[in-house]
């Protein structure tokens, strides 16, 4: 009987072919991704979670193309041309990190990961340069830090490279928060730190829930 061999993903390929054409190298994509390692060289298929990882990184990526193999492999001029005439009245240069005019706990996710959601505008800060996308907060449970309403600058990293005491924004399986994170008593799970402890409580959820995580770089009020 022949043994039926399971082959690597169309998608998983063209990634691979994306990253070689910029010259960066599989372990460099994991770790600024925040995509499942090594799963490029998996002979199978590759999950939702990991492609919109990917998309989020590579926003210049043709969706088409990543899918299919067809077409070009990156975005056509007209594309980005229709990205930025889109903006109105912007605040900043479009070489600044774009901004989405959603609530984190709200529709982020959505927003980031579908590249056919253009932002409202981009942001330009100096000292910002490492935000990789701005949008809104929304609650009192980080003030007077952090304002309900502000608007905060963003940057995917990885679970194992959380540096305790500093403030996240996390998606996890049940809700999405933005927390100071602490050690927890127990490995197996992380503390959910409010500033404004007076009104809101601590909590802990398991380091497994987490689906994704953002530092959180800074925040500006919104004034537009």
């Amino acid at each position: 009987m022949q043994e039926n061999k399971q082959e690597k993903s169309l998608v998983k390929r063209n990634i691979s072919l994306y990253l070689s054409s910029k010259g960066i190298t599989p372990y460099e994509f994991y770790k600024e991704s925040g995509t499942t390692r090594g799963i490029l060289g998996q002979n199978n298929g590759i999950s939702e979670d990991n492609i919109s990882r990917f998309l989020a990184y590579a926003p210049d990526v043709n969706v088409g193309w990543l899918l299919t193999g067809e077409g070009n492999m990156l975005k056509s001029e007209s594309d980005t041309h229709e990205l930025v005439s889109s903006t109105e009245q912007p605040i900043s240069s479009n070489e600044g990190a774009p901004y989405y005019d959603v609530e984190f706990q709200g529709g982020f996710t959505d927003s980031f990961n579908d590249q056919t959601i253009y932002p409202d505008r981009h942001i330009y800060i100096p000292g910002f340069e490492r935000v990789q996308v701005w949008c809104n907060i929304s609650g009192h449970s980080m003030e007077p830090r952090i304002g309900h309403q502000d608007i905060i600058g963003l940057r995917q990293c990885l679970v194992q490279d959380i540096q305790f005491g500093k403030i996240y924004a996390v998606v996890l399986k049940s809700k999405r928060t933005v927390k100071i994170l602490r050690k927890s008593n127990n490995p197996q799970m992380l503390r959910y730190v409010p500033i404004n402890d007076k009104e809101f409580d601590e909590q802990e959820f398991p380091i497994t829930d987490i689906i994704s995580i953002f530092e959180v770089l800074g925040g500006v009020a919104k004034f537009f």
